[in-house]
C-alpha cells in the first residue's frame, strides 16, 4: 500500500465515528465497505455516496464473519476496527455477562475480523487501524470493564505491528478522548440507568461515586469534539508514508496521556478520588 486511496473496510459504519470515517474516505475517493447491523443506516450511508458499498456486519456474529471472505472484494488495502460498546459502573457492581458482551465486541470481535482479513492485506501490504481510546491508556474509574477491553485492545495492535513486519503490515491505534457522537449525548441517561440496575445495596455504597461521575460527565459533555476529528486521524494513519503507531484525538485526551505518564500512580489515584468527590 503506497498511502494512495484504495478499498477499506469500516466496522461500525452505521453512526458515530464509523459513519464519519466513511463519508469522509468515500469523498477522498476511497472505496469503503461499510459494515452496519441496521439496514436503514446502510441505505442511507450507501445514498450518499456511489462509493460506500454497506454490508450487514455484526463482528459478534460467527455467520457475518464467515461471509466476508465472500462479500468483500478480491483486493482490500484496509481494515478500520472501529466497532465498540461501552460499559460503565463500577467493577463490583457489572454483570458478568456484560463483561463477556464487552469483551466479545471490543476485543474478540476485533481479533476475529483481523483474522478474515489478513490473507487479502498480506497480499496488498496494507493497513490495520484500530479505533481504540484514552481508556486504552489510562484507567478512568467508573469505566473499569471498558477500559479493561480498550488496554486489552492496545496490547493486541502492539503484537500485531511486530507479528506483522515481514509483510509490512502497518498496525495504528487511533485513541479519541470525548467525541460527539450517540453514547456522549446520551451519557447521563446512560448512567442513569447503570444505577437504576445496581442493587439497593451498591446504589448506597457508591452513591458518592455516582454523584461526581454524574457531575464530571455534564462537564465533559460539553467539551465533546466532532466525529469528524477522529475520521481525519483514521485518514492519516491509513495514508501517511509512515504512520506513527498511536494517535490520541483532543486536548483532554493529550492532557490524561500526559498525565499518566508524568505522575506517580499514587498522585493520579488521588486525582481521581478528588475528581470524584470520595474522601
Amino acid at each position: 500500500m503506497n498511502g494512495q486511496p484504495g478499498t477499506v473496510l469500516i466496522t461500525g459504519a452505521g453512526r458515530g465515528i464509523g459513519r464519519a470515517t466513511a463519508q469522509q474516505l468515500a469523498a477522498s475517493g476511497w472505496d469503503v465497505i461499510a459494515g452496519v447491523r441496521d439496514e436503514v443506516a446502510g441505505k442511507t450511508l450507501a445514498a450518499e455516496s456511489p462509493r460506500i458499498r454497506p454490508i450487514e456486519l455484526d463482528i459478534t456474529v460467527a455467520e457475518h464473519l464467515s461471509r466476508l471472505s465472500d462479500v468483500l472484494p478480491g483486493r482490500l488495502d484496509a481494515v478500520v476496527n472501529n466497532a465498540g460498546i461501552a460499559v460503565g459502573g463500577p467493577v463490583e457492581t457489572v454483570a458478568l455477562a456484560d463483561l463477556r458482551h464487552q469483551l466479545e465486541v471490543n476485543v474478540i470481535g476485533q481479533v476475529a475480523v483481523v483474522q478474515a482479513v489478513l490473507p487479502r492485506l498480506r497480499k496488498s501490504r496494507g493497513r490495520i487501524v484500530f479505533v481504540s481510546s484514552v481508556n486504552g491508556r489510562v484507567a478512568i474509574p467508573m469505566s473499569g470493564i471498558y477500559n479493561a477491553s480498550k488496554f486489552a485492545l492496545e496490547a493486541l495492535a502492539d503484537n500485531l505491528r511486530v507479528e506483522l513486519r515481514p509483510w509490512d503490515i502497518r498496525v495504528v491505534l487511533v485513541e479519541p478522548g470525548c467525541i460527539d457522537t450517540d453514547p456522549w449525548r446520551g451519557m447521563l441517561d446512560l448512567l442513569d440507568g447503570v444505577v437504576e440496575d445496581m442493587s439497593p445495596e451498591h446504589r448506597e455504597l457508591y452513591a458518592i461515586h455516582n454523584a461526581g461521575q454524574r457531575k464530571l460527565c455534564e462537564k465533559l459533555q460539553r467539551q465533546t469534539k466532532p466525529a469528524a476529528t477522529v475520521a481525519t486521524a483514521i485518514e492519516r494513519a491509513l495514508t501517511d508514508r509512515r504512520p506513527h503507531a498511536r494517535h490520541l484525538v483532543g486536548r483532554d485526551a493529550r492532557a490524561l496521556a500526559a498525565m499518566r505518564a508524568a505522575l506517580p500512580t499514587r498522585t493520579l489515584d488521588a486525582i481521581w478520588a478528588r475528581g470524584l468527590g470520595l474522601p
